[in-house]
């Protein structure tokens, strides 16, 4: 099918294209607060754009820029406002064993604490890596350590907490040997750090377990939502984009999926959805909304190509507005129809909306 601009005269439409613009191809602006690698998605900035989290990609090329906390293109004020989120407190600390805070966990948003309990993954052999990640890449540079233990992740999320207002946490892991894929760190993570900071909302992001029995153990242990995350619905996408990762079979999603509704409840379990692989938009649109009637919320994210990614290697550049434009309106209306909020997840990416344009289209 062809991606049109549809009827792009309206207030809304030229305000969701402006967001889609910016998901893309950022604002030139400095941001204190950075995600410059990792598992994704975009060497970005933290930002509140009209008052909500924003990951925008930091681009001093873009057409875009910030004047009096107001996104303007050129000369024109788009009536789009855009404050940057300032370096936390909790950056300044260190561990009695000399390891940074910020290596342990970072602020996303202005507002979620962030973390990869375990930055290795046994599928980021070249042969085996998904095209758009670099989760050890920031391992390589030093921005962080391999594994991070229950007492580090508790120690800075309490202080996270005290000293910089933390509403919420996530809690993603490479994907490691055993029937758990990971799920074994994240629930000891888990129950580490509400010890230390009880009632706060947490998100667990790993593969389907091999076995299914985890799921019950990550929601035993505390933990709030929960992302089980597929990227595509389109196995040919899967395979280009994930060798690896794509050996995981959709149906063995779809039975993680299931089981996670059953034991954390409708709209408490995610997975995103990459716009820009390849997969067509149409069928993108109504794989989401399948996910959804199984109460599912699929959290559609713009591909957006790092630095150090064989993606960007290859020189595979992010997808256009009009087709992210068209998918993200496309899924927001489905979700608005079932009554699913991302916000209502408490934690987790959708819960923060930073990197998706959903949240601005009503999703």
């Amino acid at each position: 099918m062809s991606v049109g601009t549809g009827n792009s005269t309206t207030a809304v439409d030229v305000r969701i294209m402006t967001r889609t613009e910016l998901a893309l191809h950022g604002v030139a602006l400095d941001a204190p607060v950075r995600r410059p690698d990792g598992a994704g998605p975009s060497d970005d900035g933290h930002v509140l754009v009209d008052g909500a989290n924003a990951a925008l990609p930091r681009n001093h090329g873009s057409p875009y820029s910030v004047r009096d906390g107001k996104v303007w293109l050129g000369d024109e004020d788009t009536g789009i406002t855009l404050t940057t989120v300032q370096r936390p407190a909790f950056y300044d600390l260190t561990t009695a064993d000399g390891i940074r805070y910020e290596q342990i966990a970072r602020l996303h948003g202005s507002d979620v604490l962030a973390t990869t309990v375990v930055q290795t993954c046994i599928r980021y052999g070249e042969s085996d890596r998904c095209r758009f990640c670099t989760i050890e890449e920031s391992l390589r540079v030093g921005a962080t350590v391999a594994a991070k233990t229950p007492a580090q992740l508790a120690e800075v999320a309490e202080a996270a907490v005290r000293l910089d207002g933390v509403k919420q946490m996530v809690m993603t892991t490479g994907t490691t040997t055993g029937p758990d894929r990971g799920a074994r760190n994240l629930a000891r993570s888990v129950r580490a750090v509400l010890r230390a900071v009880p009632n706060l909302p947490i998100q667990v992001q790993c593969e389907p377990p091999g076995d299914l029995s985890w799921i019950r153990a990550l929601h035993d242990a505390g933990a709030t939502a929960i992302g089980i995350h597929v990227e595509s619905l389109d196995d040919a996408v899967r395979r280009r984009w994930m060798p690896g990762k794509s050996t995981v079979a959709l149906t063995e999603y779809e039975a993680a999926w299931d089981e996670a509704v059953r034991v954390f409840g409708p709209n408490r379990v995610s997975t995103y959805l990459l716009v820009g692989l390849g997969e067509d938009p149409d069928e993108l649109v109504e794989g989401a909304g399948r996910l959804i009637d199984r109460g599912i919320y699929p959290f559609v994210v713009p591909f957006r190509p790092m630095s150090g990614t064989l993606a960007a290697r290859d020189g595979i550049t992010a997808p256009s507005a009009d087709l992210l434009r068209y998918v993200t309106e496309g899924v927001a209306a489905k979700l608005r129809a079932a009554g699913m909020s991302g916000a209502d997840q408490k934690a987790g990416c959708a819960a923060c909306g930073a990197c998706s344009v959903l949240p601005a289209a009503g999703g």
